[in-house]
C-alpha cells in the first residue's frame, strides 16, 4: 500500500459529506484513512457511518503498508488546531480568502505545479495580517528562499512539515524553538521570487501554505486546501489593522 506519493492521495479529495463528518473531530486522520480507501480517494461515495468505518478499518488493517499509510494521514490531519491567519476583532474589512489551486501552473524558475494553497488578504498591504502556527511543533527552517521569500518550516508532532512562505517579517522565533498551535510566527507579506534576500513586490501580498511528508527519503507535497477548510472556522482573534 505504497500510496502516499500517488497523485490521488496527494490531492486529498474530500466530499462535502465527509468534510462535515470530520469537522468536529480532534483527530480525523484515522477516519479519513479509511474513507479514502473506501471511496477511491474521494471519487465515489460519501461519509461512512461509525459502524461502517470500524468494519472497513478491520479489513484494511490487514493490508501491507497500512501502518505507514495511516501514519501519513494522521501526520497531516491530527495535529491541526488553527487556521494560519488570525482574524481581526478591530476591523471587519480585514478578511482572507483561498481556493483550491493545487498544481495550478507556475512559471517563475521554470514551469511547475503549485504545491500549496495561497491565502489572499482583502487588503493588499504587507505586514498587516498575523500568521500563526496551525499546529504544535518545532521550527525546523527559518530564512530566505528564492521562491518562498522569508519562510518558516515547522515539524508537527506526528511528523508532517508545515511550510509558511512569503512572510514580511518574523516573530521572535528561531530554528529549534518549540511552538504552540496559534502562536504568532510573523506577518503576511510579498517576499520572494528573487535571488537577492529581501526581494518584495513581485506578486500580491499573500501567505503560501504548504504541507509535506517525508517517506523513504522522498519529499511528498500534499494539497493543503482540505486541511485549511477543516480549520477555517478555528481562527485566533485579535486587534490589528
Amino acid at each position: 500500500m505504497d500510496i502516499l506519493s500517488s497523485d490521488y492521495f496527494r490531492r486529498q479529495s474530500i466530499s462535502e459529506e465527509a468534510m462535515d463528518a470530520v469537522s468536529g473531530m480532534d483527530q480525523p486522520g484515522s477516519m479519513l484513512a479509511v474513507y479514502w480507501l473506501e471511496s477511491d480517494f474521494g471519487q465515489e461515495g460519501g461519509a461512512l457511518s461509525e459502524t461502517e468505518m470500524l468494519s472497513a478499518r478491520k479489513r484494511w488493517e490487514r493490508a501491507k503498508g497500512w501502518g505507514t499509510y495511516l501514519s501519513g494521514c494522521q501526520a497531516i490531519w491530527d495535529d491541526l488546531q488553527y487556521f494560519p491567519v488570525a482574524e481581526s476583532t478591530d476591523n471587519s474589512r480585514l478578511s482572507v480568502s483561498f481556493e483550491d489551486s493545487w498544481m495550478f501552473d507556475r512559471s517563475y524558475g521554470g514551469e511547475r505545479g503549485h504545491e500549496g494553497t495561497d491565502i489572499m488578504p482583502s487588503v493588499n498591504k504587507r505586514g498587516i495580517f498575523p500568521v500563526v502556527s496551525m499546529t504544535d511543533g518545532v521550527v525546523e527552517n527559518k530564512g530566505w528562499l528564492e521562491l518562498g521569500g522569508y519562510r518558516l518550516g515547522i515539524r508537527g508532532p506526528h511528523g508532517a512539515y508545515f511550510y509558511y512562505a512569503h512572510l514580511d517579517s518574523y516573530a521572535d522565533i528561531k530554528e529549534g524553538d518549540e511552538v504552540k498551535a496559534g502562536q504568532l510566527l510573523g506577518f503576511m507579506g510579498d517576499t520572494g521570487y528573487g535571488t537577492k534576500e529581501g526581494t518584495k513586490g513581485k506578486f500580491p501580498v499573500h501567505l503560501h501554505m504548504g504541507i509535506y511528508l517525508y517517506e523513504n527519503n522522498e519529499e511528498i507535497s500534499i494539497n493543503p486546501y482540505p486541511a485549511l477548510r477543516y480549520v477555517e472556522k478555528r481562527k485566533i482573534r485579535g486587534d490589528f489593522g
